[in-house]
């Protein structure tokens, strides 16, 4: 439990003052964990684990935040990086990598018949808001869910300075499971909605239909439907959550678990939708950037070849029902929430408030126990049986140390660093 965070320290108090922030993520940020406690950088990774600029090791759950999916340093995609890095990185012309992997995920993504490429999600879901925009000559959008930092979006965040008040206007959001908040929207801006974009599933599970719901209602109202799969997508099987809860949408978003780690992302649809791309402007230098294209090759066909799929999910199960079991044994209210293989963790007082104390003495503890546990708990291909036993007993005996931090009232007082931040938190609040 002994740990030496020297390095780290020193490398932050040199970045924040050359880099904005800090950070070029905001939930990577320092913030965003126990200041104080927490490594603030990562030096390496193997497999399910990872290395800190220090030497410690921990048990990784954020998994690169969901992109890293195989693992880190997954043998199949280091040896497609370093082929494609002896041949060159980005070209002058198309790359036939750009057919290879269109045509594997066209095969497999049940909305896609045409694909384009980018680099993160916020390009995806900027590129499918466009081309619905210009599909349905409408403006407006209904939401649900988070969809990156692009303007289209992030005008309806708190953290919208810098961006033109009147795209605010154009931002309409719904709730989860609640189809009359939808069909309120919809009706009180009617044949005004170009789309409905929204996650298909966060850790709520879609209620009586919900889905199909939208969908219907959705084109009912002259709408295209949109899933935001930059998470679900693979994780829910190659055919994404569409394929998982039956709905296909008319565009899909989809990133980070396609090529373990490398910078890419997809816009996929069906041909009519998709074929808008020829009359908006959607074009990026590294759009067809090789090496990442042949991680997304190698990942895809290492996930039609084994069992890829299955095995995070054995392991999420497996985490979430140890954890909801010692939760309950030991009678503190913190429960594990979601499908298996994205899961979060929910933190209440005694009044039933979200409690920022609970969770930052639960990440204090356990990253000193080396489990390194972020705001979304993610799980890939390299994850054991051995690792998922080593993190339960670290959450049991963190959990037993907040439990009497609770009845002793000093559970503040045990902090040995700063509170975890949110990441759409104001800095006055």
């Amino acid at each position: 439990m002994e740990r030496n965070l020297g390095k780290s320290n020193q490398l932050w108090e040199e970045g924040r003052k050359l880099i904005p922030c800090g950070t070029q993520t905001a939930s990577k940020g320092p913030d965003q964990f126990v200041r104080g406690v927490y490594p603030i950088y990562l030096q390496s990774g193997r497999g399910s684990h990872v290395f800190d600029v220090d030497g410690n090791e921990y048990i990784d759950y954020p998994c690169s935040l969901g992109a890293i999916f195989l693992g880190h340093g997954y043998p199949r995609v280091v040896e497609a990086l370093q082929k494609q890095a002896e041949e060159g990185i980005t070209f002058s012309l198309m790359h036939p990598l750009e057919v290879e992997l269109a045509g594997l995920l066209v095969k497999e993504i049940p909305c896609a018949e045409s694909v384009r490429f980018m680099k993160n999600g916020s390009d995806a879901t900027s590129a499918a808001i466009r081309i619905a925009r210009s599909y349905t000559g409408r403006e407006k959008i209904a939401y649900c869910g988070y969809h990156g930092w692009h303007d289209w979006y992030a005008a309806g965040t708190v953290k919208n300075k810098g961006i033109p008040s009147v795209l605010q206007d154009h931002l309409f959001k719904f709730e989860y499971n609640n189809i009359d908040s939808l069909q309120k929207l919809l009706s009180e801006n009617k044949g005004q909605i170009a789309a409905v974009i929204m996650e298909p599933v966060i850790t709520e599970e879609p209620r009586e239909g919900f889905l199909q719901k939208v969908k219907d209602l959705a084109h009912e109202h002259g709408a295209l439907l949109i899933f935001d799969e930059m998470v679900t997508g693979f994780r829910f099987g190659l055919h994404g959550a569409q394929g998982y809860f039956q709905v296909i949408p008319d565009l899909g978003c989809f990133g980070k678990s396609v090529a373990n780690g490398m910078p890419l992302s997809i816009v996929a649809g069906k041909k009519e939708y998709m074929d808008e791309c020829n009359n908006i402007f959607l074009s990026m230098t590294f759009g067809g950037e090789a090496m990442s294209l042949a991680a997304g090759v190698a990942t895809i066909k290492e996930m039609q070849e084994k069992n890829v799929v299955e095995h995070i999910w054995e392991m999420g199960k497996r985490f979430k029902e140890g954890f909801n079991n010692i939760a309950k044994e030991l009678n503190v209210n913190v429960e594990c929430l979601g499908f298996p293989p994205r899961l979060n963790l929910i933190y209440k007082d005694a009044a039933g408030n979200a409690s920022t104390e609970m969770k930052s003495f639960f990440l204090q503890e356990t990253i000193k126990r080396e489990i390194l546990i972020g705001n979304v708990i993610f799980f890939n291909y390299s994850h054991t049986v051995e690792d998922i036993e080593k993190t339960l007993t670290a959450c049991k005996e963190s959990l037993l140390l907040m439990k009497k931090g609770l009845a002793q009232g000093n559970l503040r007082e045990l902090m040995e660093g700063e509170l975890a931040g949110e990441v759409f938190r104001k800095k006055s609040e």
